[in-house]
Formats: structure tokens, C-alpha cells, sequence
């Protein structure tokens, strides 16, 4: 009987938790609480050099959040009100608020089936005269086509952001994410693979990009100017000394954690492939590091019978924690009522961008029906962990007739 019903639940202990500290983060710590500098000293700077020299980028410039990272890396590329961005509608909310913050208008693109990032057919369709940039989302840690998406790019004459904001460590064809396009923004919120509790980080190859992106997290300040000298309109956008020496410390976990994930994710893959009813999300050889923010997979209730909502009921009942994840952004209020009475035209509306007409269907399928997500610190477990996962998923779908 299912634990739903009032059976027992295959699993009673718990994954492993998140985030995960010892002595090292302490003394971090401590010896920033002890310095008496707290913002712009060296833990910044250390932390900016080995975190774009991990990403394997030339520039980095840390930041409060990775929402703040976003709002930089716009203003660096010079966004002015009414440009158009084409942004995922499978995202969390930053990725497009941070485009109506700077001034512009998301413009959401629909999503490959296979890897639930934004699909480039989708993007070609959206571009207009307006259009200044891509932000292509490195969705639950897998690298999006960043060949498709740097060619579109160049053609059209455009910027490619890279929202990585899931996908430390990740690479596209043994290059890690960050510096493939113009700019790369990432997230150490509570949640991430690289973990702070909050701050952010911008990456880059261009160093004329990384002095803007500089200046607009710092004030409006030159590195090269005096204190009380502003070039620039900025704002305070910094990190502070104690996220980044705890950064610096956690950045020493990363490889390794990365590693783990790799390994329970090929096993939980390899066990889910034998289930009916199941899908693992599809595979890109040109993907040489995936780094797992989270496990997706596609739950096909055309074959089980048993809608997806319930399926996740009862697989959290079983001791599996698990969630539906995103809802598209379009139909998120906030998008409808700030434009209500913009003055801001748009070519890709043809007018007042009015987002009651959007459809992504893809996307749509995902959120609705499709999409169960498990927690990267799930991963982090062991091998029987896996097993258990694939076990109480066939104990639900076996099962299945006790729910309908």
C-alpha cells in the first residue's frame, strides 16, 4: 500500500543536508570579523580571481545577488528603455525581472523538449530591430546550445548573456560556462551548487565589458579614478568581505561535490531508464560537464494514467522529496500589470507589450504536466540513496491504480 493510503514509506531517513560547513567556514569567518575590513579587501579580490579563473574567464567581479549580477551585466551592455531581451519562459523570475529593471522588455522564448533550455528556433523567431540581447539559462545546471545561441549572436549583431546562475562548474565542450558569451552571471543564494547564502558574480573575456560591469556594481566609480569621482551611473551592487571568504572556502568543496553528482546522476539516470512512464531529460555530447543544481526528469502521465500533481504527492509520501519547479513566467502578474500602461513600444508586440497572448507550448507541457525536480544535495548521497529514489518512484507507478 501506498504512504499516501496509510501504508509505510519506503524511506525514512533523510538526504543529505544543505549547506555544507566545518572548521574552514568558521575561520573564514572569524578572521574577516577580526580584520576590521569588511567590504572591498582582499577576500573580494581573491575570491574574484579564483572564481573566474575556475569558470575559466579572463574577468570577474562579484556582486550582492545573482539577480544584482543580471541588472549589472545589462547595464554594461548598455541597455536603454524599450530594448528587447529574449529570455526563457522556463527560468526563475530574475532572469526577466532583471530585464524590467534595467529598463527593457523580456521577450519569452519557448524551450527544447529534451533539455528544458531556451530552444534557438524560439529565439530566431523572436528577434526584432529592438532585440540587444539573449540571456540563454544554463537550466538545472545543463549548458544550453551555446553554439546555436553565439551564432544567432554574431549574426544578428546582438549580446549573449549566459544566466549560470545553476551551473557552477559546468562546461560546453570541455569549456566551462561563464566567458563563452559576451558575459556569464552566477548565484550563491541558499540553494547553489556554490553557496553563500546569498551574493553573485559576473564573468567575462572582454575587458571593456568588465570595467562597465566594474563600475556599475561599484558606485559608478573608475578602478583608476578617486574615491568621490563617479564616470558612471551605479549603484551598490558589491558583495561583502564575509561572503567571500566563506566562498572561498566552499569554491575548495566544489570540484569534488561536482563529481559526486556526476556519478549519482548517471546511476539514478541509468535506474530511471528502466521505469515505464519515465523520462530522464535528454543528452548533449557537446555538454562535457553537467553540474546538477537539479535532477530533472519527465514524468509521461499519458502512460500512467495518473497526473502528474498526484504522482509528486505520493512520491514526497514515500520519503522522496520533490516538486513540480517553474510555472511560465508569462503568466506571471507581475509582467502584465507593470506594462499595463507603459508608454514603451514594442516591435515584437507591435505595440504595448502585452504578454496575455504569449504561448510557449513546450514550456507550457513542462509545467503543467511534464517536469518532476529532485535537489542537488539529494545527489550528494549514496548509491543506495539513488536506489531508493528509483525504487519508491516504481513503488508509486506500480502502485498507480490507488490513486485514480
Amino acid at each position: 500500500m501506498l504512504a499516501l493510503n496509510g501504508g509505510s514509506p519506503l524511506r525514512n531517513s533523510a538526504f543529505p543536508s544543505w549547506p555544507i560547513y566545518g572548521a574552514g567556514e568558521e575561520e573564514a569567518l572569524l578572521a574577516v570579523l577580526h580584520s576590521d575590513r569588511w567590504f572591498l579587501a582582499e577576500h573580494t579580490e581573491r575570491f574574484e580571481r579564483d572564481f573566474a579563473a575556475f569558470q575559466e574567464a579572463k574577468f570577474g567581479i562579484a556582486t550582492s545577488n545573482g539577480t544584482t549580477a543580471l541588472q549589472v551585466a545589462l547595464s554594461a551592455i548598455g541597455i536603454r528603455p524599450g530594448d528587447e531581451v529574449i529570455v526563457p519562459a522556463y527560468t526563475f523570475i530574475a532572469t526577466a525581472s532583471a530585464v524590467v529593471a534595467s529598463g527593457g522588455i523580456p521577450i519569452f522564448a519557448d524551450i527544447d523538449p529534451d533539455t528544458y533550455n531556451i530552444s534557438p528556433q524560439s529565439v530566431a523567431n523572436a528577434i526584432t530591430e529592438k532585440t540587444l540581447a539573449i540571456i540563454g539559462v544554463h537550466i538545472g545546471g545543463c549548458p544550453c546550445d551555446l553554439d546555436a545561441l553565439s551564432t544567432l549572436a554574431a549574426d544578428h549583431q546582438i549580446h549573449l548573456i549566459e544566466d549560470a546562475a545553476q551551473a557552477h562548474a559546468a562546461a560546453w565542450k570541455g569549456r566551462r560556462v561563464g566567458a563563452i558569451g559576451h558575459l556569464g552571471t552566477f548565484s550563491f543564494q541558499a540553494s547553489k551548487n556554490l553557496c553563500a547564502g546569498e551574493g553573485g558574480f559576473i564573468t567575462t573575456n572582454d575587458e571593456a565589458l568588465a570595467e562597465r560591469a566594474w563600475s556599475v556594481h561599484n558606485c559608478g566609480r573608475s578602478r583608476t579614478g578617486a574615491w568621490y569621482e563617479h564616470p558612471l551611473i551605479g549603484s551598490n551592487y558589491r558583495i561583502s568581505e564575509f561572503h567571500a571568504a566563506l566562498l572561498l572556502r566552499q569554491l575548495e568543496r566544489l570540484e569534488a561535490q561536482t563529481a559526486r553528482r556526476t556519478e549519482n546522476s548517471a546511476l539514478l539516470t541509468s535506474l530511471l531508464h528502466e521505469i515505464e512512464g519515465i523520462a530522464p531529460m535528454g543528452e548533449d555530447e557537446r555538454t562535457t560537464t553537467h553540474a546538477h543544481h537539479l535532477y530533472i526528469f519527465r514524468y509521461q502521465a499519458e502512460s500512467t494514467g495518473l497526473a502528474r500533481d498526484r504522482f509528486i504527492e505520493a512520491l514526497c509520501a514515500e520519503g522522496i522529496p520533490c516538486s513540480s519547479g517553474y510555472r511560465p513566467l508569462y503568466h506571471e502578474a507581475a509582467f502584465t500589470t507593470h506594462f499595463l500602461d507603459s508608454s514603451l513600444s514594442s516591435p515584437y508586440f507591435q505595440g504595448r507589450p502585452d504578454y496575455s497572448g504569449v504561448s510557449c507550448p513546450v514550456t507550457e507541457h513542462a509545467c503543467a504536466r511534464e517536469a518532476v525536480w529532485l535537489t542537488q544535495n539529494m545527489l550528494l548521497g549514496t548509491a543506495d540513496d539513488m536506489r531508493d529514489i528509483a525504487s519508491a518512484i516504481n513503488k508509486v507507478l506500480t502502485n498507480a491504480a490507488e490513486l485514480l
